[in-house]
């Protein structure tokens, strides 16, 4: 399924895919209209239901990541390699292959806001489900981060005359790590969009242009800003680079001062620790930054284990925009997952120690589907596991053959044993 392009926001292809797949293997193959999908027998008595997303992170669009093999670790070549949820979708495809009697439920554009799961509209009658997006062997996620998405627009852009002479320059930095806004937000992997504010803040530089970021929920690991300023800029990080610009300008076009402020104020990423559950309680994501023809956008992402928590993170971020003559809107709100221990969570666990003793049930800080799935159908049971993945949502992501082939192991005998 590497092949087929499953960037957020495209399903044909994957939905045709199965759809005939489905045909071929006696399921039926139900599509609601928000392209989630859900293949069962026709007349199941399935206990259990799978669940993974089928869209994929693109750094670039269109982009079908090309797939490259060194001994037992699987990366792409200049992209992301897709195996968050490639690789849970291809677990089920291969119960399927069984025939197992299960509810196999593909939901769509969860990289963009858990859209599919948000909007589900397919009968699922499973006592339990088993989501297959987790990212670390051995661990049995029963918790998770709810989260939500605010957006910025500031308006405030003036044309005043170049009276100071300042001079104009281009600074670009790239091939930063990236990675995922939830799970790596500890990591103290660099966020380009505040070194790029903090360049911009010490040369006291004017605003004329900024792009940065790639995803609301990947940590943005490249900017380009265009900027006036009598003090030559000094860099920031070593993937920086500063070029002035030869041009001299009668008339500076250029955003309101407080945009580069806000960058630069903001205090991004961890917020909190939960020390019982040893994760991070609530985080938040300075994410994307685009400039339009009359106003810049800024997109962040933040989580928390706690719905009250976030709540009071919510509001602070909007409090903090609007001083800084931001106009904000918020979208993409799921709650968080509470651990709960429970029947099927404790067979899930025996099943897994009998194939890694050291296994545990984990909560994780990032946004998992369960969380919308306990919402919706409060009486089902979840548990999520999955092979580990390393540095998700970037270039550098990567798996391992062998715990892919570990993991399945483990997901057929929970399969078999409901």
């Amino acid at each position: 399924i590497t092949a087929i392009p499953r960037c957020s926001g495209t399903h044909n292809p994957f939905i045709s895919y199965m759809q005939n797949l489905s045909k071929e293997l006696n399921y039926l193959c139900l599509v609601d209209e928000h392209n989630n999908i859900l293949c069962k027998k026709e007349n199941s008595n399935a206990k259990l239901a799978f669940q993974s997303h089928y869209d994929i992170v693109c750094l670039t669009d269109n982009c079908i990541p090309q797939i490259v093999q060194n001994g037992d670790i699987l990366t792409a070549f200049d992209s992301t390699l897709g195996s968050d949820n490639g690789i849970g979708c291809s677990y089920m495809i291969a119960l399927m292959y069984e025939n197992f009697d299960g509810e196999f439920l593909f939901t769509s554009d969860e990289e963009i806001g858990l859209i599919g799961a948000n909007n589900l509209n397919l009968p699922l009658n499973a006592s339990y489900m088993l989501n297959l997006d987790s990212e670390e062997e051995g661990e049995i996620c029963i918790g998770c981060a709810g989260g939500v998405d605010i957006f910025g627009k500031n308006e405030n852009k003036k044309i005043i005359p170049n009276d100071d002479n300042l001079d104009l320059y281009e600074i670009t930095i790239s091939k930063l790590q990236g990675g995922h806004s939830g799970v790596d937000i500890d990591k103290n992997i660099p966020n380009a969009i505040k070194l790029i504010a903090q360049t911009i803040k010490e040369c006291k530089g004017k605003l004329l242009d900024i792009n940065a970021g790639e995803r609301i929920n990947s940590i943005p690991a490249t900017a380009k800003a265009i900027i006036a300023s009598s003090i030559e800029p000094i860099s920031s990080h070593e993937n920086m680079i500063i070029n002035k610009i030869d041009t001299k300008s009668e008339h500076l076009n250029i955003y309101d001062d407080k945009i580069v402020d806000f960058i630069y104020d903001f205090q991004n990423g961890v917020r909190a620790m939960n020390k019982e559950l040893n994760v991070v309680q609530s985080s938040i994501n300075l994410a994307i930054i685009k400039t339009n023809i009359d106003d810049i956008k800024i997109e962040l992402s933040a989580r928390s284990m706690d719905n009250e928590d976030l709540h009071k993170l919510k509001n602070e971020t909007i409090k903090m925009l609007e001083d800084y003559n931001f106009t904000v809107e918020t979208n993409g709100k799921y709650p968080a997952w509470k651990p709960d221990i429970n029947e099927f969570t404790s067979k899930v666990l025996e099943i897994y120690k009998e194939f890694n003793p050291k296994a545990s049930l984990e909560a994780i800080h990032a946004g998992l589907e369960c969380a919308i799935f306990k919402d919706k159908y409060p009486n089902i049971k979840v548990a999520s596991i999955g092979p580990t993945i390393n540095f998700p949502h970037s270039k550098k992501e990567q798996t391992s053959i062998n715990s892919i082939e570990n993991v399945y192991k483990i997901v057929k005998k929970i399969a078999y044993s409901f």
